[in-house]
């Protein structure tokens, strides 16, 4: 896991790059590949790297280039086929230099052109530099696991994995925050590619490739979601069978993440089933001990270290926890927001940033996480509740409507007002539109868009001339209207909540602020292709979430953990931010003088929701939405002063280990 950076020329009159500005793209990831840094440069282009060291120690350095030294590299991530495609690279007359993953890259590219990133099985972000044809080549995986930025300024394009690479590389290039990214951040918790946070800057889709040939450009996508119906097998599938090949896929996966790696892989734990069966299928391909990792948190509201505990015991793991305490968060959130480059409206990245830290200080570099289980086999309170939402629609007159109700909040029965009031303003609401895409997700991204009321009146004018709800809905695949309705769902997920926050703010972005690498088995292209195809009934079986993979998983986990109902992580939200000892960050950020500077938020309903949450009585808690509104005004007026309002670092100089400067030896 890497950092990349570079640049090209859009016009041959340019003059060359300056090797300080790539220099200072570079210092800027410095985080993400602390162990050497290298550089190409020619008339043209430039290219960065920062290494992280995972796969090939000795020789693995980038940039790299195949055996002609035409066509240079640099890139960030893994590509778990590399060996079994440089068997194949090989048969047809390629030679290789080193054992990295890398060189694979180059040949593949020189052999199939880019028909060779469908062939990766992987989590990349790439950027090939064709020096003979000046031909720029840049590639996402299918999830944007790794992310992959680009900015045309000055007859210049831009490209980095990080924001604020492109802000050091050319510090005249426009810094301001996008009222339509704002907007997406404020309906679907993140901005979904090519829509970023700041106006000017493009983030590369997943699944994309992107060949750009002087003032060309064009964009294929490599690989899409398919409906379901597609994949589906000839003849039908039944819950054993199913759960087998689950279980089969699965196994392959993480012994291909578990080994593939020449340093230590561990494995996060949070107590839930993803974790769990990912570590115990981890510890079976070493076939020794291992180490996992756990978030401990002080309130029981948010605690899982029982299960977490339990199942380190069943593994026999080399455990290690982080304590997390709400000011541990309030301290972490300015460098969570910094390394995230995106306003929040939940503080769940700052644990994590917190517990990757500790990853790295145990010595491990790479972890293996859960993430993708929920979206791949239905795990998420949402897919239930559209469950039952479209059901209420279709059939309005059903005497099982309070019923359904009740077994999906037991604790409704104990409470007629609350059930009443769930029934009329939760699932009564825009019943009608039940059969309409988006139909699961309107209610969540309508919680989160009436925080917008918070912004200033020119800004609120701004975001109204785009709809970004309906903008979403028009990139739908062709036929989305066909899909069923729980793969419906599910796509819409993996678009914006996983992709754009879980895979991005709470995943890459506070793993590498402290030089660790996310590994994420379930997102495999096999496990994938396998899960899309399965029938909705054995994903989401009534109100059953994730049917079949507790099926695969029933002698892999105990009891406890396999049972146990669905707890979303969480994480003190305001709460953080309000107690008496809160770090001076805080009442900074909030004066009205400091968010008048800024420009963002109404000052006036910025006081007031400050008062609403510092009046919050004694062990009372906030609102939902008051929750979401606080971590969108501190974590937004915190990514202002950090990205906008302070002028990019020309940070201390770095040592490029691997230097290629076409124009020093011209």
């Amino acid at each position: 896991m890497c950092g990349l950076a570079g640049s090209i020329t859009l016009s041959p009159a340019l003059p060359p790059p300056e090797l300080d500005d790539l220099e200072a793209m570079v210092a800027s990831l410095r985080h993400r590949g602390p162990d050497e840094c290298g550089f190409y440069r020619d008339q043209r282009a430039a290219l960065g790297h920062a290494r992280l060291s995972i796969i090939d120690l000795a020789t693995g350095q980038q940039p790299l280039a195949g055996e002609d030294d035409r066509v240079w590299v640099v890139f960030n991530g893994e590509i778990y086929n590399h060996v079994e495609l440089r068997k194949e690279l090989v048969a047809h007359g390629h030679r290789f230099r080193t054992r990295s993953d890398t060189e694979v890259i180059v040949h593949a590219w020189e052999q199939w052109s880019d028909g060779a990133f469908e062939r990766f099985n992987g989590q990349f972000a790439i950027a090939l530099w064709d020096s003979l044809d000046e031909v720029l080549v840049l590639a996402r995986d299918r999830f944007g696991v790794r992310p992959l930025y680009l900015a045309e300024h000055d007859g210049r394009l831009w490209f980095a994995s990080e924001v604020k690479a492109l802000f050091a590389g050319d510090r005249k290039m426009p810094r301001r925050l996008d009222p339509l990214g704002l907007a997406e951040v404020f309906s679907f918790w993140a901005t979904v590619a090519p829509q970023t946070a700041f106006v000017g800057v493009e983030e590369l889709r997943p699944g994309t490739v992107r060949t750009v040939r002087g003032n060309r450009v064009t964009d294929r996508a490599f690989w899409e979601p398919r409906n379901p119906l597609d994949d589906a097998p000839a003849s039908a599938v039944n819950a054993d069978e199913a759960a087998e090949a689950v279980r089969d896929a699965l196994e392959s996966s993480v012994r291909l993440r578990m080994l593939r790696a020449d340093v230590p892989v561990g494995s996060y734990l949070s107590g839930g089933l993803d974790s769990s069966i990912v570590a115990v299928l981890g510890l079976r391909a070493k076939g020794s001990r291992f180490s996992t990792y756990s978030i401990r948190f002080e309130e029981a509201e948010y605690d899982e270290t029982s299960y977490q505990r339990l199942m380190a015991e069943h593994l026999g793991s080399d455990h290690h926890e982080v304590v997390v305490t709400r000011r541990a968060i309030a301290d972490a959130f300015p460098e969570v927001v910094a390394h995230a480059e995106s306003p929040m409206l939940r503080t769940g990245p700052a644990p994590l940033f917190l517990l990757s830290r500790l990853v790295r200080e145990s010595g491990v570099k790479v972890v293996m996480t859960g993430e993708g289980a929920d979206e791949l086999f239905a795990g998420y309170d949402l897919f239930r509740e559209a469950k039952i939402r479209r059901f209420w629609g279709r059939r309005p007159e059903s005497e099982l409507r309070p019923l359904l109700l009740r077994r999906l909040y037991p604790y409704l029965s104990r409470s007629p007002m609350a059930h009443e009031a769930i029934a009329r303003e939760f699932f009564g609401r825009d019943r009608e539109a039940w059969a309409r895409p988006g139909f699961g997700h309107q209610p969540r991204w309508q919680a989160a868009s009436a925080l917008q009321r918070l912004f200033t009146r020119e800004l609120r004018r701004a975001m109204a001339s785009g709809d970004v709800t309906g903008r979403l809905l028009s990139r739908l695949p062709t036929g989305f209207e066909r899909w069923p309705a729980l793969a419906q769902d599910q796509f819409l997920e993996t678009q914006t909540m996983l992709s754009g926050y879980l895979l991005s703010s709470q995943g890459d972005r506070m793993l590498m602020a402290h030089s660790v690498e996310g590994r994420f088995p379930f997102l495999d292209p096999d496990v994938v292709r396998l899960a899309n195809g399965l029938p909705p009934s054995l994903k989401l079986r009534g109100l059953d979430e994730k049917h079949v993979l507790k099926r695969a998983a029933a002698d892999l986990v105990p009891e406890p953990i396999l049972r146990r109902p669905k707890q979303p992580y969480r994480a003190p939200d305001a709460l953080a931010f309000i107690g008496d000892d809160r770090p001076a960050w805080i009442d900074e950020l909030v004066a009205p003088d400091t968010v008048a500077a800024a420009g963002v938020f109404d000052t006036v309903a910025v006081q007031r929701l400050w008062a609403k949450c510092r009046g919050t009585t004694l062990g009372a808690q906030p609102s939902n939405a008051d929750n979401m509104a606080l971590v969108g005004v501190l974590s937004t007026g915190l990514l202002v002063e950090r990205l906008i309002q302070r002028a990019p670092e020309r940070r201390q100089r770095v040592e490029f280990q691997t230097r290629i400067d076409r124009l020093a030896n011209a």
